[in-house]
């Protein structure tokens, strides 16, 4: 018993104390300090149904096409708002996703902050934050639509920046996770819990955040790029069943590498 407690992974933890440990990282969820995976924006604009006091949910309003003052924005003006961001100065061409796929990688939209140096009409317009990675340079590209004009009225890029990773950035994480032969303890646990072999990121729940290395005493040279590469912490959980400890491990998605901590 003793030698199966101490095997390399961490063994399947289905007791409270990961679960409570794991979930202040779920997605959607940012730890004081760290970066959590998913923006609200990365599902859609942010709209609620509303819940009546005798309990019967109702759906939620349709949608305009364009939002009034501060409303949130709505998922047409996210679409309109990225596909201006993208196609403006051939960032489509140069930059690249978490795949390698031509485009940069989404991480947020967001109605931006109003210009106090803007009065009138032009304070009133709609503006969009469109924020994105470019895995060919490691830059976080983010760029301010006009909605009304439909231009790009502003663009930063920043080096050495790490927004809260994006679902699909995760989702990458994880796949690299389980190809490399430092998953192949997770893929035994997964066996262990399941029966089953674990194949895909799919067959997991999964959560995750940015690793930052100046939150550990002892950095392997594997991850000594990581603030300058984007790279992620996964968190994983069987679908339906207990959490897999890979806490330790960390995925380079820059280098397309795995690293271990301790």
């Amino acid at each position: 018993m003793r030698e199966l407690a101490r095997r390399h992974l961490g063994k399947i933890t289905a007791g409270v104390a990961v679960a409570a440990a794991s979930a202040a990282v779920l997605l959607g969820v940012t730890l004081p300090g760290e970066a959590g995976a998913g923006d609200q924006t990365a599902a859609g604009s942010a709209r609620q149904d509303a819940v009546p006091r005798d309990g019967v949910v109702e759906a939620a309003p349709k949608q305009g096409a364009k939002g009034v003052g501060r409303d949130p924005l709505t998922d047409d003006e996210i679409r309109r708002a990225e596909q201006i961001a993208v196609t403006s100065g051939g960032l489509r061409r140069s930059a690249r996703d978490v795949d390698g796929d031509r485009g940069p990688q989404r991480l947020s939209t967001n109605l931006s902050e109003v210009d106090p140096t803007l009065t009138g009409a032009r304070a009133a317009e709609r503006r969009a934050e469109v924020v994105s990675y470019d895995y060919r340079t490691d830059t976080v590209v983010t760029r301010t639509v006009n909605l009304d004009t439909g231009k790009v009225e502003n663009t930063d890029t920043a080096h050495g920046v790490q927004p809260p990773p994006s679902p699909g950035e995760l989702r990458e994480a994880t796949r690299l996770l389980i190809a490399n032969p430092l998953g192949a303890g997770l893929k035994k646990d997964y066996k262990d819990a399941t029966g089953k072999q674990l194949t895909g990121p799919d067959q997991l729940e999964t959560s995750g955040m940015v690793f930052r290395k100046e939150t550990v005493a002892h950095v392997p040279g594997a991850l000594t790029a990581c603030g300058e590469h984007r790279c992620l912490r996964v968190v994983t959980k069987v679908r339906n069943g207990p959490w897999i400890d890979t806490r330790a491990l960390v995925v380079d998605l820059s280098a397309r590498t795995v690293g271990r901590l301790g």
